[in-house]
C-alpha cells in the first residue's frame, strides 16, 4: 500500500509540473473546532484536552482531459462524537485521473455507487465522520449513452488508514430506449457484481465462514411522460452473522408521477441481513460498505430530529431482535398556481408524507412483525407577501425505542411555525417556534430560534429547547456568522443533547455536552 501510494504521489506530482502552465488549482479548506466546558446541569465533564478539532484541505488539479488531487485531514483530536479511529493527521485522498467522452481511468482514492448504493457505495460526509473511498484503480467507458461499463478494485478505507479488505467490482448499465431510438421514453437495465475479502477469525472459519463474498444487483429503470418506476435486486450471498451462516438480500421498488405542479412517489424496500462492513471486527460507525438511508421525511427543525428513523439492516448487534425490516413511503407534493382561488396572489406548495416500518416477522418472507417506526407529516408553505413567508408543519411520529425487541412504541404530536420575514433588502429575520407532545419518553418539549441576517455578510441567531415535561433542561445554542466571497467564519455556544445527528438519511450517535465552537470554510 505504501508503494502504491507513493507511485501515484510521484506520477501526480510530475504530470501536473509539466503541464502547469495551461491547468488550474480549485481547492477548499474547512475546520471545526469546540472546546468543552464542564456543565453540571447537562451531565457533562470535559477531559483533559478539552478541545475537538476536525481539519480538512483539499486541492485539485485540472488540465484538459487530465486532473489530479488530494486530500490533508487532522484531528487534533476528533471532535466528541466522531469515530475513535480518527486521529493525528494523514494524506487520505490522492489521485489521478484521465477522462474523454468515453473513458475514463482512475488510479488512486475514488468514491463510488452501483445502483442505489444498497451493494455498494463508497462516499465521505464530514458531518457523520465517514470517508471510506477505495485507495485501488477505476475504469469507465461509455458507448453513446447506450452502454456504460465500470471496473473497480481498491482497500477501503476505515479511520485514518486503508485497510486490507479488497474490493472489486464491475457494473453494466444498458439504455434500451437510446439503443431502439425512443425518443419520449427512458428504459434502461443495469446490474453489478461485487467481490469482497476480507480477513475472519478461527472461529468464524470454523463455523463455515469464507473470507471472499460474492454479491450482486440488477435494477431496471423506466420512464415515460412524469410517470416512473424503478426496481432493484441485491443478493449478498451467504454470510456469517454471530457464527450463523444468513443470506443477506433485499428488494426496492418505486413507482411514481411528477408533472402539471403534481408530485407522488410511492417506495416499498425491504432488507434482510443486509449489514455490510469493510472489517468484521469493528463496531465503528464509519465502518460501512454500502448506503442503506432512511427512506422517510428528513427533518432539520429541532424537536422532529429528537427520535429519527435508523434502518434495520440485520447484523451482529440487532441478531436477538430482527433480522431486518419491510416497508415504504408515500411521499406527495402540489403546487397550486398563482392567481387560483387556493394558490392567492403568490401560490401555495403543500407536502404530505407518510411512512411506516416494520420487523420482518420470519427470516425468508415478507411477513411484517413488530411497528418499528412510523410518520405522518404534513406541511404548507406560502409567500403571503413579498416581505413575508410562511411554512407550518405537523408530524405524526411513532417509533419503537426496542428495535421492534417488543411491540412498545411510543407516540410524538409535533407542530412546527417557520415565519421568515424581510424587512429591508439587508434585513431579515426568521423564527422558529416548535412544540412537541408525548406522554412518554421525557414527556413534552418546547422550542425556538430566531435568526437575524444582515445581507450580505452578517448573521446571527439563537436557540434554546426546552424538556418542560420531565428535566426541565434548557439546550440553548447561539452564535454569529460573517461570510464573504467563498469564506464563512462561526463563533458559537451552547449545550447539547445526547442523540443522534443524521446526514443524508445516515445517522451516527452523539454524547451530550457543553462548549463554544469556531468554524472556518473557505473555497478557492
Amino acid at each position: 500500500m505504501k508503494r502504491f501510494i507513493l507511485v501515484i504521489s510521484l506520477v501526480s506530482a510530475s504530470l501536473a509540473l509539466a503541464a502547469q502552465e495551461n491547468g488550474y488549482v480549485t481547492g477548499s479548506f474547512e475546520t471545526n473546532n469546540h472546546l468543552y466546558v464542564d456543565d453540571q446541569v447537562n451531565d457533562f465533564v470535559s477531559d483533559e484536552d478539552r478541545i475537538g478539532s476536525n481539519n480538512y484541505l483539499k486541492v485539485d488539479y485540472y488540465n484538459g482531459n487530465f486532473s489530479a488531487g488530494m486530500q490533508l485531514e487532522s484531528y487534533l483530536p476528533a471532535q466528541i462524537g466522531f469515530p475513535e479511529e480518527l486521529s493525528k493527521y494523514a494524506l487520505s485522498n490522492l489521485y489521478v485521473n484521465w477522462k474523454d467522452d468515453a473513458f475514463q481511468v482512475t488510479a488512486g482514492t475514488f468514491y463510488d455507487q452501483f445502483g442505489s448504493g444498497l451493494l455498494f457505495r463508497s462516499w465521505e460526509d464530514r458531518l457523520l465522520g465517514l470517508n471510506n473511498a477505495l485507495m485501488g484503480a477505476r475504469f469507465a467507458y461509455n458507448w453513446e449513452d447506450k452502454v456504460a461499463f465500470k471496473a473497480i478494485w481498491g482497500m477501503p478505507r476505515l479511520g485514518m488508514e486503508f485497510t486490507d479488505t479488497q474490493v472489486r467490482g464491475a457494473d453494466l448499465s444498458i439504455s434500451l430506449s437510446n439503443i431502439i431510438g425512443l425518443d419520449d421514453i427512458l428504459l434502461s437495465v443495469e446490474g453489478s457484481l461485487l467481490n469482497k475479502y476480507a480477513k475472519i477469525g478461527i472461529d468464524a472459519e470454523e463455523a463455515g465462514g469464507k473470507p471472499n463474498s460474492l454479491g450482486f444487483s440488477g435494477r431496471l429503470n423506466f420512464d415515460w411522460n412524469g410517470f416512473f418506476a424503478k426496481g432493484e435486486y441485491v443478493d449478498l450471498g451467504k454470510k456469517l452473522v454471530a457464527l450463523e451462516t444468513k443470506h443477506g438480500n433485499a428488494q426496492l421498488l418505486e413507482l411514481g408521477y411528477n408533472g402539471r405542479g403534481l408530485g407522488v412517489t410511492m417506495t416499498g424496500r425491504r432488507l434482510e441481513w443486509m449489514g455490510q462492513n469493510i472489517l468484521a471486527n469493528s463496531t465503528s460507525s464509519a465502518n460501512l460498505m454500502s448506503y442503506v438511508p432512511a427512506m422517510s421525511t428528513q427533518y432539520t427543525y429541532m424537536l422532529t430530529t429528537l427520535h429519527p428513523y435508523n434502518p434495520q439492516v440485520g447484523d451482529a448487534s440487532t441478531m436477538a431482535f430482527n433480522s431486518g425490516e419491510i416497508g415504504g413511503q408515500i411521499d406527495a407534493f402540489y403546487n397550486f398556481r398563482r392567481g387560483t382561488a387556493i394558490g392567492g396572489k403568490r401560490g401555495m406548495k403543500v407536502h404530505a408524507n407518510f411512512s411506516t416500518y416494520y420487523t420482518l416477522a420470519q427470516e425468508g418472507t415478507a411477513q411484517a412483525g413488530n411497528l418499528l417506526f412510523r410518520d405522518f407529516s404534513f406541511d404548507v408553505e406560502r409567500q403571503w407577501t413579498k416581505e413575508f413567508k410562511m411554512v407550518l408543519l405537523y408530524s405524526l411520529q411513532e417509533y419503537n425505542p426496542g428495535y421492534g425487541q417488543y411491540k412498545t412504541t411510543w407516540l410524538s404530536n409535533i407542530f412546527v411555525a417557520d415565519l421568515l420575514y424581510k424587512w429591508t433588502s439587508q434585513l431579515s429575520t426568521r423564527l422558529e417556534l416548535q412544540y412537541l407532545k408525548t406522554y412518554e419518553d421525557k414527556k413534552d418539549w418546547m422550542a425556538a430560534l430566531l435568526e437575524v441576517n444582515f445581507a450580505p455578510h452578517w448573521s446571527v441567531w439563537g436557540s434554546d429547547m426546552y424538556n418542560h415535561g420531565m428535566t426541565k433542561k434548557h439546550y440553548y445554542n447561539f452564535g454569529v456568522s460573517y461570510a464573504k466571497g467563498r469564506t464563512r467564519v462561526a463563533l458559537g455556544y451552547g449545550r447539547y443533547k445526547d442523540g443522534f445527528i443524521c446526514s443524508g438519511g445516515v445517522c451516527r450517535s452523539i454524547p451530550q455536552y457543553t462548549g463554544a465552537n469556531f468554524t472556518v470554510t473557505t473555497s478557492f
